[in-house]
């Protein structure tokens, strides 16, 4: 079993093809690929996770739309982190788990790792090699040393594994304000 991460899919939001110039005709040229694309790699026995802004647009708003297209999507668990699109009917969806945040076993120490829709300056463990794994930004940043951009617009609209993630992290620059919340942190 691997988890797969993604974020900002955006499914049948026609703006946000110009918005963040992605590649595709319209709305519905992005969700064939996108959902092509998570089918390349998810896996029947695989988990997925959506960290936020699965859908938005008029067409989010209609429970019908949403049913087909969550049904065509790969992995035996499939969860919501919960992004500032996602809203009713996207949450009455059958996810095996929808938060806020979530804290994800992985990588090759079982580190439980962060994720949250929006980048965070601090999170648990972080002191300790967490990674806190991010959205909402689309292409306007892929992150830090250690958070790290899991949105379609950095990945080449592809789901990625924790080795990828942790990979990029290494590339990354550290976050500017990383020692002064750090160092005060250690202080209590």
């Amino acid at each position: 079993m691997t988890n797969w991460y993604t974020a900002d899919t955006h499914f049948g939001h026609e703006n946000v093809i110009a918005l963040c110039g992605r590649p595709f005709r319209n709305a519905g040229h992005m969700d064939t690929v996108l959902i092509e694309n998570l089918w390349s790699r998810v896996r029947p026995e695989d988990d997925l996770w959506i960290i936020g802004d699965f859908a938005f647009g008029p067409k989010a708003k209609e429970a019908s739309y949403l049913e087909t297209l969550f049904g065509q999507l790969p992995g035996a668990r499939k969860h919501l982190v919960i992004g500032n699109h996602d809203l009713e009917p996207t949450l009455a969806l059958p996810w095996d788990s929808i938060s806020l945040l979530a804290e994800v076993k992985d990588g090759p120490d079982d580190q439980a790792h962060t994720l949250c829709h929006y980048p965070m300056i601090t999170w648990n463990r972080a002191r300790r090699g967490a990674l806190q794994i991010f959205g909402h930004v689309h292409n306007n940043w892929k992150g830090s040393r250690n958070s790290v951009n899991v949105g379609v617009d950095v990945w080449d609209f592809m789901p990625v594994r924790f080795e990828d993630i942790a990979r990029r992290a290494k590339t990354l620059p550290m976050n500017r304000h990383w020692a002064d919340v750090e160092h005060k942190a250690k202080e209590f």
